[in-house]
């Protein structure tokens, strides 16, 4: 399962929300919901203005995390 870093990335670069959401211009309503699940379904197109407005690659924002789901029915 894909987890989006957007949030620690932009943190690290010292940009909040409002001020990604105009350099990537995806919408501001997209990126506060990638902040608050960072497991959201998105297009690489904005996977990749996102990236371009951090100014790191795309994969830098993707991060392969274990499947809650799976671990769940292992215990």
């Amino acid at each position: 399962m894909l987890r989006l870093r957007v949030k620690e990335v932009a943190a690290k670069k010292k940009l909040n929300m409002n001020k990604l959401s105009q350099i990537s211009q995806v919408s501001y309503h997209v990126v506060q919901d990638i902040y608050r699940n960072p497991f959201r379904i998105v297009s690489t197109d904005t996977i990749n203005r996102l990236a371009d407005a951090l100014g790191v690659p795309a994969t830098e924002l993707l991060e392969d995390a274990p499947n809650l789901n799976e671990k769940a029915d292992k215990d």
